[in-house]
């Protein structure tokens, strides 16, 4: 897919500024360092996500508009330790509110980092998208973090762990390489024809 123009639109810290759901939404979720903003940018092209070398930066919902056509929307990261008790609870509650709300069209893209695998937290999360009946992408991130003779290995347990069928589900990323970004394109692709 050909990235036309990218809008920010804005960022959301309590359920009032949600934004309806008549556009199609691709929803990147992880565990706080997996890597989000930075894929964010590399499937667009261009910054459009700051990313920092610190877990825990994305401390909101922030929406861009891609292509005029629909949004990619980048929730904040879950269990990042260092946050305030009550951070981590506000951004459950409207990490849990936003994906409850009614919604045309919705899929999630589940990030887990591919060096550390699928742990408990990314367990739970897939967990509640499937509760949820949200479409699930689940992508390995970091992938080139992961020696070649490993990779299978290490994508066949994301998989497991995550309840997916067929390990092939999971896609192999690297946002530093660009592998596996044209493969993300055509699973989000796939999903806004449908």
């Amino acid at each position: 897919m050909k990235i036309e123009s990218t809008e920010f639109l804005r960022s959301v810290v309590d359920p009032t500024g949600l934004l309806d759901g008549e556009e199609a939404e691709i929803v990147f979720a992880g565990r706080s360092n997996v890597g989000k903003s930075t894929l964010l940018n590399a499937l667009a092209n261009r910054k459009i996500a700051r990313t920092s070398g610190t877990p825990g930066r994305t401390q909101a919902i922030n929406y861009f508009r891609i292509n005029g056509r629909f949004r990619f929307v980048d929730l904040p990261g879950f269990g990042y330790a260092r946050a305030s008790k009550e951070s981590r609870r506000q951004w459950a509650e409207i990490i849990g509110e936003f994906l409850r709300r009614p919604h045309n069209r919705r899929m999630v893209v589940q990030l887990v980092d591919a060096r550390v695998g699928a742990t408990a937290l990314d367990e739970q999360a897939g967990e509640y998208f499937v509760e949820l009946d949200l479409p699930r992408v689940v992508v390995a991130t970091k992938i080139d973090g992961v020696k070649r003779g490993a990779r299978a290995r290490q994508l066949q347990e994301i998989a497991r762990i995550l309840g997916l069928e067929n390990p092939a589900a999971v896609l192999a990323v690297s946002a530093q390489t660009g592998e596996g970004i044209r493969e993300l394109w055509k699973s989000i692709a796939e999903f806004l024809a449908g």
